[in-house]
């Protein structure tokens, strides 16, 4: 199989894009990070991050309907292409490839530590 390269943060944003499905926007991506990860996102990484998710092909954008609340400027949308599929699936499958790999050992708590 094709190998795929995300970048960890790539595959946070390509999965929450998967998630919200149709309503994958700029703010609404920020937020999902946001709220389901505990973990703050700046606008100018999020855009980054797209903008190389669409130069790979993972991700196609397009614009949604002009509204008056935004003067008039329609919001961008994502949608996951199918490359932008199997590299998560690829992905997926290399990360639990790897767990599996770790002897049961190695992941114990030992109360000491």
């Amino acid at each position: 199989m094709k190998q795929y390269h995300l970048g960890e943060f790539e595959e946070v944003v390509i999965l929450t894009i998967g998630i919200l499905h149709n309503d994958a926007y700029g703010v609404s991506i920020k937020n999902e990070i946001e709220s389901r990860l505990k973990r703050g996102v700046s606008m100018g990484a999020l855009h980054t991050a797209l903008l190389r998710l669409e130069d790979k092909g993972y991700v196609r954008s397009y614009d949604g309907e002009s509204t008056e609340v935004r003067a008039g400027r329609p919001r961008r949308y994502f949608e996951i292409t199918a490359l932008g599929k199997k590299a998560i699936n690829y992905s997926r499958s290399t990360r639990e490839s790897l767990w599996r790999a770790i002897p049961k050992a190695v992941l114990e708590l030992n109360p000491r530590q």
